[in-house]
């Protein structure tokens, strides 16, 4: 006997899609059936008209951080942490998130990132709906015990560290990682097993046209994209990419935000690098000229927003494979904080998107004749898993998978509300968007979540990741 079996469903596993019945026990999937089938099971769920996916896979969520105080005039504010974060992720049909533990920030102890990883578990310990894992983030360079301590952090299953090659804004120093540190780090994470998340710029830029237009009265907010520019992005890219080439590091490009970045990536991959791109789904909707609109600030995150060519480039970078996921850069805050910032140094970055990622990836991919469901699939589930050591636990309807599985209606049509969404802030870049399709059932491990509108899950059924990337992600472009 089955514990959950959905059946008449219209499923996408890694061989086929189709109609297909899944049955779940012991929170994994054990059987796929041809639909039609008699089977006992304790629960029936009747997925007839709905298509089935794998859980969604969150690969970059700011949650129960410090916000920048030079975006918060100086006051103390926290983004949402993770109940919120979890309950935003599960409507939203995602079933794994991937946060950071920021060493030297979250804690004082910035020299350990097994430690760093452990006081965020004890964080979220019984407060996520959704299972989670974490990144230890560097600020500044690595110290020799930090070097040392990699390996066994990989062994403990963090193989993904992130660091920055820019301060973001010149009133935010001591972040980014030097050159030369940045290449005994990459070493490290290379002969470990690891992977390097980075955030790219080049801050001699980026501080460069802070201050230029600050000399010349256009340092408005709305001018951010001249700062954060596509040239910036391409000459860091390329730096990491060959500093990443001494030591075969794979790197995955956090918030790849257009036509030249991708470019880079295009080329380090057809040079069989292990490269990767992530997209924001922000990015995929919106370009500079959005910062116009009269409330424009809300959509800024970092780096900046570009043009109606490069937000083309970002779709197409998802349907050739160059791109590797669709993420949100998760950085839930008040609408009062997001547009407090007037200026190029204090505008505040983040997306509150944790819910609407696989909605608007739908609507404006598959319904849009951008992507193929499968690819949609890719984007929001299996790719990500694969990218950080999740596959095949997650991210697949398959047998010995988790049963993490969202049952999405392809028949809706709606208008983006507040009261559609779930998360702890009180604004949505997305409020007043069309879509069609959404997510109508969301389990993870064989636990219902969300049902039909419902939140139906425990605080308490989150569970903390571990992982191990697979070498063929670590010795060439291997997703």
């Amino acid at each position: 006997m089955f514990d959950v079996l959905i059946h008449s469903g219209y499923a996408v596993t890694p061989e086929t899609e189709g109609h297909l019945d899944i049955g779940i026990r012991d929170g994994r999937i054990v059987e796929l059936i041809e639909p039609g089938s008699p089977h006992e099971a304790r629960r029936h769920i009747d997925a007839t008209g709905l298509q089935v996916f794998p859980g969604g896979i969150e690969a970059h969520a700011h949650i129960l951080e410090p916000v920048h105080r030079g975006w918060t005039n100086g006051e103390e504010v926290w983004l949402q942490g993770p109940e919120g974060s979890s309950r935003a992720a599960a409507f939203g049909g995602t079933t794994t998130i991937a946060s950071f533990a920021f060493m030297g920030v979250h804690d004082e102890d910035s020299d350990d990132p097994i430690a760093a990883v452990e006081r965020r578990r004890a964080l979220f310990d019984r407060k996520s709906y959704v299972d989670y894992t974490f990144h230890p983030a560097m600020v500044g360079n690595p110290s020799d015990a930090v070097l040392a301590k990699i390996g066994p952090a990989v062994a403990a299953g963090i193989p993904t560290f992130k660091a920055f090659t820019t301060c973001v804004t010149t009133a935010q120093r001591g972040v980014k990682m030097d050159d030369g540190p940045m290449l005994d780090f990459m070493a490290e994470l290379s002969a470990a097993g690891g992977m390097l998340l980075v955030h790219a710029e080049c801050d001699e830029l980026v501080t460069h046209m802070e201050a230029k237009l600050k000399r010349e009265n256009r340092d408005q907010w709305y001018n951010l994209h001249l700062v954060h520019s596509s040239t910036s992005e391409e000459l860091a890219f390329q730096k990491v990419c060959r500093l990443a080439k001494e030591n075969g590091t794979a790197v995955y490009f956090v918030h790849v935000t257009g036509e030249s970045g991708a470019r880079v990536i295009a080329q380090a991959r057809a040079g069989g690098q292990p490269i990767y791109g992530e997209v924001l789904h922000n990015y995929l909707c919106f370009t500079a000229e959005d910062y116009k609109q009269p409330d424009g600030g809300k959509i800024q995150t970092y780096p900046a927003l570009k043009t109606e060519a490069d937000r083309a480039a970002l779709w197409r970078g998802l349907t050739d494979g160059t791109l590797t996921t669709v993420a949100t850069d998760e950085y839930t805050t008040d609408y009062a904080t997001k547009v407090g910032g007037r200026t190029v140094e204090t505008a505040c970055g983040g997306h509150a998107g944790i819910e609407t990622r696989g909605v608007i990836t739908y609507t404006e991919g598959v319904i849009g004749g951008r992507l193929s469901l499968r690819t949609f699939v890719d984007v929001f589930s299996t790719r990500p898993a694969k990218v950080l050591g999740l596959y095949p636990k997650k991210g697949a309807i398959a047998v010995g998978s988790d049963a993490d599985i969202v049952l999405w209606d392809p028949s809706v049509t709606k208008t983006i509300t507040m009261a559609d969404l779930h998360h702890d802030g009180d604004y949505s870049i997305w409020e007043g968007w069309d879509c069609t399709g959404w997510p109508v059932m969301t389990l993870v491990r064989g636990e219902v979540v969300v049902d039909r509108g419902q939140l139906t899950g425990s605080l308490e059924h989150g569970q903390w990741l571990p992982r191990r990337l697979d070498r063929t992600v670590l010795n060439g472009p291997g997703v």
